[in-house]
């Protein structure tokens, strides 16, 4: 079973069964490889090739889905369970890709309101179920768990993807990696002592531009995909989606970004 990555490069393109020869720095033994979604089914649908790709290579992997789900359902019998009943779609679909249950970090902030809870801020409800060292917010979970986790590459939804809720992980795992590798909230734990590589996945929206990863599959792992999506018997919104995905067999895009701090000086040649 072959797997092949493809990496564009600015004057060619690079193919390779090799992860080393493709994806940036690579810490061969070492490469731990983190998937953040803001809803259950978005890694499967987004990066679900990458994702048993890298299972497949032996890369040490973990997934954390931020948001319960709960404003996600599609009958009206459904509205007052459906976050246990995603609860258990998603533990079975991360077990059917192979995914070891301790790497799977489940949140419980509320589907459709990540925007709202952006930040970090001090708890005030001994209730509140996203608290971490006393703390709670986006930054605050997304600091604990890059330092937990200590990832060598993450992986979150596009930029521009339509769901408010994607872009506010986007935004803030992005400034998460600027607190975790320093030595602010040191209740949240050690700082990364390495800045680990991000790459975009696509769900609803097209990149801002054009992806720089292509990962090819085998048609058993691009079937595999599929059927760890369809145990989320209860979202039958997603089926354009889904549809698409069929299309498009064992081909998936991403786009590695550019993490960097701003550098007066290369704007003096300018003036």
């Amino acid at each position: 079973m072959t797997i092949q990555f493809d990496r564009r490069f600015e004057q060619e393109t690079v193919s390779s069964a090799n992860p080393a020869d493709i994806w940036s720095g690579w810490r061969d033994k070492n490469e731990v490889w983190l998937f953040i979604a803001p809803h259950d089914d978005d890694i499967v649908c987004g990066a679900g090739l990458t994702f048993l790709a890298a299972i497949r290579n032996k890369i040490e992997v973990f997934a954390a889905v931020i948001s319960n789900g709960r404003m996600g359902y599609c009958t009206l019998e459904q509205r007052q369970t459906i976050a246990q009943i995603r609860r258990a779609e998603t533990q079975a679909s991360f077990a059917y890709l192979g995914l070891p249950k301790e790497n799977l970090y489940l949140f419980d902030y509320d589907d459709g309101t990540l925007s709202q809870n952006m930040g970090r801020r001090f708890a005030t409800e001994p209730a509140d179920s996203n608290a971490i060292a006393g703390a709670t917010g986006l930054q605050n979970t997304l600091t604990w768990l890059l330092r937990r986790v200590k990832p060598t590459r993450i992986f979150i939804p596009n930029r521009l993807d339509l769901h408010p809720d994607h872009k506010a992980v986007h935004h803030e795992t992005v400034i998460s990696v600027f607190h975790a590798q320093g030595g602010i909230w040191p209740e949240l734990g050690e700082s990364i002592e390495i800045l680990p590589y991000l790459y975009e996945y696509a769900t609803y929206s097209d990149f801002i531009k054009l992806p720089t990863i292509r990962v090819r599959v085998p048609d058993i792992l691009a079937e595999q995909r599929l059927q760890a999506l369809a145990l989320y018997k209860s979202q039958l919104q997603i089926g354009l989606v889904v549809e698409e995905l069929r299309k498009a067999g064992g081909n998936e895009y991403l786009l590695e970004m550019v993490f960097e701090i701003f550098k007066p000086e290369k704007y003096e040649t300018l003036f």
